[in-house]
């Protein structure tokens, strides 16, 4: 075999492994938006199998001779894109290796089942019956961290981290949240007890078809490509990309809450913006049309939700857009008025709800109640009372049931623990990317105040989708924006803000 029939050989497994992977995702998709209730039990069979299958394939021993004989290539040889492309490639198969596939199997059929008992549980507020499901997900993922070779609590965590933020510990992460915490605790004691006043026009029913369409006219205005991708409804809002051209999003609406369901339209859509910028037409299956981690991801979701969706500029371009759809009570409202409103810092127990501010306190949270649950350090059976009590010392309000406790997220269920983080490196990552795009596009505020949004996607189709994973997280960020991760551009970012909305200072 020649090194260029090794690179084809290379190509044609990937694509096909890609392919079956992508199946997996559609029928993920599926199981979240319109697969009825009876069909779970088959579903999870389907999962199952289809993990079995990919794992095969990511761990088939001709890889290593058709990745060996394709760095040969003088083609390629001198490429950076395939070298960066060979190395991802050996750390995923190493990897993949190391799980048994028995292992890979059950898990996905376990997470499939465990979200449908999450859906039942969280309807009925009723932590009791998910907690057998969330004890059996963490002896498979202890068992899923023992085949990496974790052998401590803490190299349990940071091998599962891995699979969701490469390169990222928990040490590493324990400062970041360590720097984050008391300016943010400080943040919230700032603007405790000094009140924006809530517009009436916030709390005027919205019916959900006039929603519905007002987020398929943002999505388009903001660039993301509705002929390769789509918006439906599910119980937890998620971005599920399945291929090249086939990028699916999901929000949930709320007739009292427009700005909800607003809010979770751009994250997601930030998301598939990411995905829809990926070089996925000549690359599909190999590492450089892949988003890097879930950080970079999470920092797209987050940039357009917060630094554009909630900026003064934004909404100088869309507030007369709404008001023309809504009519009055949205009449009265002004930009610098709702502003204000959606800036304001108002401490809940709900993360997705959550302001700028207190958002941050919700992932530390789940971070700590995690590794512990993880480590044995947290009894099961004292979840909800350990996580109700955490959310009254950070955030100073009372959880009234499991539902908006420790059930309101769709994550453990899935096995996902070490993800939860990543919304934290996102927000970091974010306001990295943001005051680097403010530096390069002098106009960017003037452009989004007239709904001018292609230059900023421009921007980041440039500094950081093509990349896919070419370069590790933070020395993508570091290319980016000329600067390592750090906390506080995120912090200056809130604390101007927080000056904006509470200091006397006008809007």
């Amino acid at each position: 075999m020649t090194p260029q029939d090794a690179r084809c050989a290379l190509d044609r497994h990937l694509r096909e492994t890609a392919v079956l992977a992508s199946a997996a995702s559609l029928l993920s998709w599926d199981q979240e938006t319109m697969m009825p209730p009876r069909g779970g039990a088959l579903r999870a069979e389907q999962l199952a199998l289809l993990a079995g299958l990919v794992h095969a394939r990511r761990t088939d021993p001709r890889l290593d001779e058709w990745m060996d004989l394709a760095a040969d290539d003088p083609a390629v040889r001198d490429d950076p894109v395939f070298q960066a492309d060979l190395r991802e490639l050996r750390r995923d198969v190493d990897r993949a290796r190391q799980l048994p596939q028995s292992l890979v199997e059950e898990l996905a059929a376990t997470s499939s089942r465990a979200q449908l008992a999450w859906q039942e549980a969280r309807a009925r507020s009723d932590y009791a019956a998910f907690r057998p499901w969330l004890e059996r997900l963490l002896e498979l993922l202890r068992q899923k961290a023992d085949c990496h070779g974790a052998r401590t609590p803490e190299a349990r965590y940071d091998a599962l981290l891995e699979d969701y933020e490469p390169g990222m510990r928990a040490q590493r992460l324990e400062a970041l949240f360590g720097q984050l915490r008391p300016r943010l605790v400080a943040l919230v004691e700032r603007a405790r007890g000094r009140l924006v006043p809530e517009a009436a026009w916030l709390r005027v029913p919205v019916p959900v078809a006039q929603q519905a369409a007002l987020a398929r006219r943002l999505l388009e205005a903001i660039g993301f490509d509705l002929a390769a991708g789509r918006l439906d409804t599910s119980a937890h809002p998620f971005c599920q990309d399945i291929g090249p051209g086939d990028t699916r999003l999901t929000t949930r609406y709320r007739t009292d809450d427009f700005l909800e369901g607003q809010g979770s339209v751009l994250h997601e859509a930030g998301h598939g913006l990411y995905e829809q910028g990926l070089p996925k037409a000549d690359g599909f299956g190999w590492p450089h049309a892949e988003a890097v981690s879930l950080g970079i991801h999470e920092s797209q979701s987050r940039l357009w939700e917060n630094f554009v969706g909630r900026s003064l500029a934004f909404w100088r371009w869309w507030l007369p857009q709404l008001q023309a759809t809504l009519g009055e009570p949205w009449t009265e409202a002004t930009p610098a008025a709702l502003y204000r409103a959606l800036n304001r810092v108002h401490p809940g127990p709900i993360r997705v709800g959550a302001d700028e501010v207190t958002y941050n306190l919700h992932i530390v949270l789940r971070f700590d109640l995690e590794r512990a649950l993880l480590g044995g350090d947290l009894p099961l059976e004292e979840l909800p009372a350990t996580w109700n009590a955490r959310v009254r010392q950070d955030l100073g309000v009372e959880v009234r049931h499991d539902a908006e406790g420790c059930l309101q997220d769709i994550h453990w269920s899935m096995g996902a623990i070490g993800y939860f983080p990543t919304y934290t490196l996102g927000n970091l990552y974010g306001a990295q990317l943001w005051d680097a795009a403010r530096r390069d596009l002098p106009d960017l505020e003037e452009n989004l105040a007239h709904g001018r949004f292609a230059p900023l996607l421009a921007w980041l189709r440039e500094r950081v989708h093509r990349w896919g994973r070419c370069y590790p997280p933070e020395e993508l960020c570091r290319r980016a924006t000329g600067r390592p991760l750090e906390v506080e551009p995120l912090l200056h970012y809130l604390e101007a803000k927080v000056e904006a909305v509470y200091g006397g200072a006008r809007a």
